[in-house]
Protein backbone atom coordinates (compact mmCIF):
# COMPACT_ATOMS: atom_id res chain seq x y z
CA UNK A 1 0.00 0.00 0.00
CA UNK A 2 1.39 3.39 -0.95
CA UNK A 3 1.07 6.21 1.55
CA UNK A 4 -0.83 9.42 0.85
CA UNK A 5 1.52 12.42 0.99
CA UNK A 6 0.56 15.55 2.94
CA UNK A 7 1.80 18.72 1.24
CA UNK A 8 2.03 21.86 3.39
CA UNK A 9 1.45 25.04 1.38
CA UNK A 10 1.84 28.56 2.83
CA UNK A 11 -0.61 31.33 2.01
CA UNK A 12 1.88 32.87 -0.42
CA UNK A 13 1.84 29.86 -2.79
CA UNK A 14 -0.85 28.44 -5.07
CA UNK A 15 -1.57 24.93 -3.70
CA UNK A 16 -2.36 23.41 -7.11
CA UNK A 17 1.00 24.52 -8.53
CA UNK A 18 2.85 23.48 -5.37
CA UNK A 19 1.27 20.01 -5.45
CA UNK A 20 2.00 19.55 -9.16
CA UNK A 21 5.66 20.34 -8.54
CA UNK A 22 5.86 18.25 -5.37
CA UNK A 23 4.25 15.13 -6.91
CA UNK A 24 5.26 14.92 -10.61
CA UNK A 25 4.88 11.12 -10.70
CA UNK A 26 1.31 11.24 -9.41
CA UNK A 27 0.53 14.04 -11.86
CA UNK A 28 1.96 11.95 -14.70
CA UNK A 29 -0.21 9.02 -13.59
CA UNK A 30 -3.29 11.25 -13.84
CA UNK A 31 -2.37 12.54 -17.30
CA UNK A 32 -1.65 9.03 -18.59
CA UNK A 33 -5.02 7.84 -17.31
CA UNK A 34 -6.72 10.87 -18.90
CA UNK A 35 -5.20 10.08 -22.28
CA UNK A 36 -6.44 6.48 -22.03
CA UNK A 37 -9.92 7.65 -21.02
CA UNK A 38 -10.42 10.58 -23.40
CA UNK A 39 -7.86 9.74 -26.16
CA UNK A 40 -5.10 12.27 -26.92
CA UNK A 41 -7.26 14.07 -29.53
CA UNK A 42 -10.28 14.24 -27.20
CA UNK A 43 -8.09 15.44 -24.36
CA UNK A 44 -6.64 18.29 -26.45
CA UNK A 45 -10.10 19.32 -27.67
CA UNK A 46 -11.63 19.32 -24.17
CA UNK A 47 -8.62 21.15 -22.76
CA UNK A 48 -8.91 23.85 -25.42
CA UNK A 49 -12.64 24.31 -24.87
CA UNK A 50 -12.13 24.52 -21.10
CA UNK A 51 -9.32 27.05 -21.60
CA UNK A 52 -11.60 29.29 -23.67
CA UNK A 53 -14.34 29.20 -21.05
CA UNK A 54 -11.87 29.87 -18.24
CA UNK A 55 -10.93 33.14 -19.92
CA UNK A 56 -14.51 34.37 -19.37
CA UNK A 57 -14.94 33.06 -15.83
CA UNK A 58 -15.19 35.48 -12.92
CA UNK A 59 -13.75 32.87 -10.55
CA UNK A 60 -11.00 34.25 -8.27
CA UNK A 61 -9.10 31.05 -9.05
CA UNK A 62 -9.15 31.24 -12.86
CA UNK A 63 -5.58 32.58 -12.84
CA UNK A 64 -4.54 29.65 -10.64
CA UNK A 65 -5.68 27.21 -13.34
CA UNK A 66 -3.58 29.12 -15.88
CA UNK A 67 -0.62 28.88 -13.49
CA UNK A 68 -1.03 25.10 -13.32
CA UNK A 69 -1.15 24.98 -17.13
CA UNK A 70 2.13 26.90 -17.32
CA UNK A 71 3.75 24.68 -14.68
CA UNK A 72 2.69 21.49 -16.51
CA UNK A 73 3.79 22.70 -19.94
CA UNK A 74 1.45 20.32 -21.78
CA UNK A 75 -2.30 19.98 -22.40
CA UNK A 76 -4.42 18.71 -19.54
CA UNK A 77 -4.57 21.34 -16.80
CA UNK A 78 -7.87 22.87 -17.94
CA UNK A 79 -9.47 19.46 -18.53
CA UNK A 80 -8.32 18.28 -15.10
CA UNK A 81 -9.73 21.34 -13.37
CA UNK A 82 -13.06 21.62 -15.17
CA UNK A 83 -14.03 17.95 -15.42
CA UNK A 84 -17.27 17.28 -13.59
CA UNK A 85 -18.23 13.67 -14.21
CA UNK A 86 -18.03 11.85 -10.90
CA UNK A 87 -20.55 10.28 -8.53
CA UNK A 88 -20.50 10.49 -4.74
CA UNK A 89 -22.19 9.48 -1.52
CA UNK A 90 -21.95 11.90 1.42
CA UNK A 91 -23.49 12.37 4.86
CA UNK A 92 -23.01 14.44 8.03
CA UNK A 93 -23.80 12.85 11.39
CA UNK A 94 -23.51 13.71 15.09
CA UNK A 95 -20.38 12.01 16.45
CA UNK A 96 -20.84 10.38 19.85
CA UNK A 97 -17.11 9.62 20.18
CA UNK A 98 -15.43 12.85 19.08
CA UNK A 99 -18.28 15.31 19.51
CA UNK A 100 -19.63 17.74 16.95
CA UNK A 101 -20.51 16.41 13.50
CA UNK A 102 -18.53 14.10 11.22
CA UNK A 103 -18.56 14.11 7.44
CA UNK A 104 -18.66 10.69 5.72
CA UNK A 105 -17.73 10.77 2.06
CA UNK A 106 -16.96 8.61 -0.98
CA UNK A 107 -16.11 9.84 -4.48
CA UNK A 108 -16.78 7.51 -7.43
CA UNK A 109 -15.32 7.92 -10.89
CA UNK A 110 -14.41 5.20 -13.46
CA UNK A 111 -11.00 6.79 -13.91
CA UNK A 112 -8.11 4.43 -13.17
CA UNK A 113 -5.25 6.02 -11.23
CA UNK A 114 -7.26 8.48 -9.12
CA UNK A 115 -6.96 6.37 -5.99
CA UNK A 116 -3.21 5.82 -6.37
CA UNK A 117 -2.48 9.48 -7.15
CA UNK A 118 -4.43 10.90 -4.19
CA UNK A 119 -2.78 13.57 -2.03
CA UNK A 120 -3.75 15.82 0.87
CA UNK A 121 -2.93 19.53 0.73
CA UNK A 122 -2.75 21.49 4.00
CA UNK A 123 -2.95 25.22 3.38
CA UNK A 124 -2.80 28.38 5.43
CA UNK A 125 -5.55 30.73 4.25
CA UNK A 126 -7.25 33.96 5.28
CA UNK A 127 -9.80 32.25 7.56
CA UNK A 128 -7.44 29.59 8.90
CA UNK A 129 -5.83 26.26 7.99
CA UNK A 130 -7.72 23.72 5.91
CA UNK A 131 -6.99 20.29 4.41
CA UNK A 132 -8.11 19.15 0.97
CA UNK A 133 -8.20 15.53 -0.21
CA UNK A 134 -7.27 16.15 -3.82
CA UNK A 135 -4.89 15.49 -6.74
CA UNK A 136 -1.76 17.26 -8.02
CA UNK A 137 -2.63 20.34 -10.05
CA UNK A 138 -6.29 20.54 -8.99
CA UNK A 139 -7.27 24.12 -8.10
CA UNK A 140 -10.72 23.65 -6.53
CA UNK A 141 -11.80 21.68 -3.48
CA UNK A 142 -13.96 18.55 -3.66
CA UNK A 143 -13.56 17.28 -0.09
CA UNK A 144 -12.06 19.29 2.75
CA UNK A 145 -11.70 19.89 6.47
CA UNK A 146 -11.11 23.18 8.28
CA UNK A 147 -10.28 22.20 11.89
CA UNK A 148 -12.34 24.23 14.34
CA UNK A 149 -14.65 25.48 11.56
CA UNK A 150 -16.33 22.92 9.26
CA UNK A 151 -15.89 20.02 6.84
CA UNK A 152 -17.57 19.93 3.43
CA UNK A 153 -17.80 18.06 0.13
CA UNK A 154 -19.41 18.30 -3.31
CA UNK A 155 -21.68 15.74 -4.99
CA UNK A 156 -22.70 15.86 -8.63
CA UNK A 157 -26.45 16.30 -9.21
CA UNK A 158 -28.67 15.05 -12.07
CA UNK A 159 -28.11 16.26 -15.59
CA UNK A 160 -30.69 18.60 -17.17
CA UNK A 161 -33.28 17.35 -19.69
CA UNK A 162 -33.87 14.00 -17.90
CA UNK A 163 -36.37 12.78 -20.51
CA UNK A 164 -33.89 13.17 -23.34
CA UNK A 165 -31.15 10.90 -22.03
CA UNK A 166 -27.67 11.28 -20.62
CA UNK A 167 -25.97 12.42 -23.83
CA UNK A 168 -28.42 15.27 -24.41
CA UNK A 169 -28.28 16.18 -20.71
CA UNK A 170 -24.49 16.36 -20.81
CA UNK A 171 -24.62 18.58 -23.91
CA UNK A 172 -27.27 20.85 -22.36
CA UNK A 173 -25.15 21.24 -19.22
CA UNK A 174 -22.13 22.29 -21.30
CA UNK A 175 -24.21 24.81 -23.26
CA UNK A 176 -25.34 26.37 -19.97
CA UNK A 177 -21.76 26.56 -18.74
CA UNK A 178 -20.66 28.29 -21.93
CA UNK A 179 -23.30 30.96 -21.31
CA UNK A 180 -22.20 31.57 -17.73
CA UNK A 181 -19.25 33.37 -16.18
CA UNK A 182 -20.05 32.29 -12.61
CA UNK A 183 -17.79 30.21 -10.36
CA UNK A 184 -17.42 26.45 -10.85
CA UNK A 185 -18.77 24.66 -7.75
CA UNK A 186 -15.31 23.36 -6.80
CA UNK A 187 -13.97 26.93 -6.79
CA UNK A 188 -16.86 28.09 -4.60
CA UNK A 189 -16.09 25.37 -2.07
CA UNK A 190 -12.44 26.42 -2.00
CA UNK A 191 -13.56 30.02 -1.45
CA UNK A 192 -15.59 28.87 1.55
CA UNK A 193 -12.60 27.10 3.10
CA UNK A 194 -10.33 30.08 2.52
CA UNK A 195 -12.63 32.91 3.65
CA UNK A 196 -15.40 31.58 5.95
CA UNK A 197 -14.60 31.58 9.67
CA UNK A 198 -17.76 29.81 10.83
CA UNK A 199 -20.16 27.06 9.80
CA UNK A 200 -22.96 29.62 9.31
CA UNK A 201 -20.76 31.81 7.10
CA UNK A 202 -19.92 28.81 4.90
CA UNK A 203 -23.57 27.75 4.64
CA UNK A 204 -24.56 31.27 3.52
CA UNK A 205 -21.79 31.45 0.91
CA UNK A 206 -22.57 28.02 -0.55
CA UNK A 207 -26.30 28.73 -0.53
CA UNK A 208 -26.31 32.22 -2.05
CA UNK A 209 -23.39 32.50 -4.52
CA UNK A 210 -24.23 31.95 -8.23
CA UNK A 211 -22.42 28.97 -9.81
CA UNK A 212 -22.00 27.90 -13.43
CA UNK A 213 -23.24 24.32 -12.88
CA UNK A 214 -25.65 22.73 -10.38
CA UNK A 215 -24.05 20.98 -7.41
CA UNK A 216 -24.87 19.38 -4.08
CA UNK A 217 -22.88 20.59 -1.05
CA UNK A 218 -22.75 18.74 2.27
CA UNK A 219 -21.33 20.61 5.25
CA UNK A 220 -20.64 19.53 8.85
CA UNK A 221 -19.85 21.88 11.74
CA UNK A 222 -18.21 21.66 15.14
CA UNK A 223 -21.45 21.32 17.11
CA UNK A 224 -24.04 18.51 17.18
CA UNK A 225 -26.81 19.23 14.72
CA UNK A 226 -24.60 21.36 12.44
CA UNK A 227 -25.25 19.19 9.39
CA UNK A 228 -26.66 20.54 6.15
CA UNK A 229 -27.10 19.44 2.55
CA UNK A 230 -27.52 22.33 0.10
CA UNK A 231 -28.82 21.35 -3.33
CA UNK A 232 -27.86 24.10 -5.76
CA UNK A 233 -28.98 25.11 -9.20
CA UNK A 234 -27.12 28.00 -10.84
CA UNK A 235 -29.03 30.60 -8.81
CA UNK A 236 -31.32 28.80 -6.33
CA UNK A 237 -30.88 26.55 -3.27
CA UNK A 238 -32.92 23.77 -1.65
CA UNK A 239 -32.38 21.60 1.45
CA UNK A 240 -33.52 17.99 1.94
CA UNK A 241 -34.85 16.82 5.29
CA UNK A 242 -31.84 14.59 6.05
CA UNK A 243 -28.15 15.56 5.72
CA UNK A 244 -27.31 12.83 3.21
CA UNK A 245 -26.59 13.15 -0.50
CA UNK A 246 -25.89 10.98 -3.52
CA UNK A 247 -26.47 11.99 -7.15
CA UNK A 248 -30.15 12.90 -7.28
CA UNK A 249 -32.29 15.76 -5.96
CA UNK A 250 -33.84 14.88 -2.58
CA UNK A 251 -35.39 18.17 -1.47
CA UNK A 252 -39.18 18.49 -1.23
CA UNK A 253 -40.20 20.99 -3.87
CA UNK A 254 -36.70 21.08 -5.30
CA UNK A 255 -35.56 20.70 -8.91
CA UNK A 256 -36.80 17.88 -11.11
CA UNK A 257 -34.35 15.42 -12.61
CA UNK A 258 -33.53 11.76 -13.06
CA UNK A 259 -30.75 10.36 -10.80
CA UNK A 260 -27.39 10.53 -12.52
CA UNK A 261 -26.88 6.79 -12.07
CA UNK A 262 -28.96 3.75 -11.14
CA UNK A 263 -27.43 3.30 -7.68
CA UNK A 264 -28.00 6.86 -6.45
CA UNK A 265 -31.23 6.38 -4.48
CA UNK A 266 -30.02 3.13 -2.91
CA UNK A 267 -26.74 4.77 -1.85
CA UNK A 268 -28.51 7.70 -0.21
CA UNK A 269 -30.84 5.34 1.67
CA UNK A 270 -27.79 3.45 2.94
CA UNK A 271 -26.13 6.70 4.03
CA UNK A 272 -29.31 7.75 5.87
CA UNK A 273 -29.11 4.41 7.67
CA UNK A 274 -25.56 5.22 8.79
CA UNK A 275 -26.72 8.59 10.07
CA UNK A 276 -29.40 6.85 12.13
CA UNK A 277 -27.23 4.08 13.60
CA UNK A 278 -23.91 5.91 14.04
CA UNK A 279 -20.40 4.78 13.11
CA UNK A 280 -16.98 4.08 14.53
CA UNK A 281 -13.77 5.77 13.46
CA UNK A 282 -12.80 3.37 10.69
CA UNK A 283 -13.88 2.64 7.15
CA UNK A 284 -15.99 -0.36 8.18
CA UNK A 285 -19.01 1.51 6.79
CA UNK A 286 -17.54 1.17 3.28
CA UNK A 287 -19.88 -1.57 2.17
CA UNK A 288 -22.20 -2.18 -0.76
CA UNK A 289 -24.13 -0.16 -1.98
CA UNK A 290 -22.00 2.83 -0.86
CA UNK A 291 -18.76 1.13 -1.91
CA UNK A 292 -18.70 0.68 -5.69
CA UNK A 293 -16.16 -0.60 -8.24
CA UNK A 294 -15.79 3.06 -9.27
CA UNK A 295 -15.00 4.31 -5.73
CA UNK A 296 -11.67 6.17 -5.74
CA UNK A 297 -11.74 8.12 -2.46
CA UNK A 298 -13.10 7.64 1.05
CA UNK A 299 -12.98 10.31 3.77
CA UNK A 300 -14.10 10.84 7.36
CA UNK A 301 -13.63 14.35 8.74
CA UNK A 302 -14.51 15.82 12.15
CA UNK A 303 -14.05 19.61 12.39
CA UNK A 304 -14.44 19.70 16.19
CA UNK A 305 -11.25 17.68 16.75
CA UNK A 306 -9.58 18.16 13.36
CA UNK A 307 -9.34 14.40 12.79
CA UNK A 308 -9.45 13.17 9.19
CA UNK A 309 -9.23 9.67 7.69
CA UNK A 310 -8.40 9.42 3.97
CA UNK A 311 -7.94 6.39 1.71
CA UNK A 312 -7.55 5.95 -2.04
CA UNK A 313 -9.33 3.12 -3.84
CA UNK A 314 -9.18 1.54 -7.28
CA UNK A 315 -11.42 -1.02 -8.96
CA UNK A 316 -9.57 -3.93 -7.33
CA UNK A 317 -9.90 -2.48 -3.79
CA UNK A 318 -7.85 -0.23 -1.48
CA UNK A 319 -5.01 1.50 -3.34
CA UNK A 320 -3.39 3.34 -0.42
CA UNK A 321 -2.91 2.91 3.28
CA UNK A 322 -5.35 4.81 5.48
CA UNK A 323 -4.05 8.29 6.31
CA UNK A 324 -5.09 9.28 9.83
CA UNK A 325 -4.58 12.98 10.52
CA UNK A 326 -5.27 14.40 13.98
Amino acid sequence: MVTIPVIDVPATEEPAVASARAEPERLQLLMTAARRTYTPMGMRFADTRSRLWSGRSTSPYAEAVRSVDQAMGRPGAFLLNYSYEWGCTTGAVDDADLGGTTLLRTLDWPFDGLGRSLIVVRRQAEAGTYLSATWPGFVGVLTGLAPGRFAAAINQPPLPLPRMGKAMGWLAARVRVNRSDALPPTHLLRLAFETCRTFDDAVALLRDTPICLPAIFTIAGTEPGEARVIERTADAAFEPDEPAAANHWASPGGPAGRPRNASSRERRIAMCGLLATGHGWSFDWLQDPILLPDTRLAVMANPRTGRMLVQGWEKAGPATAVLDLV
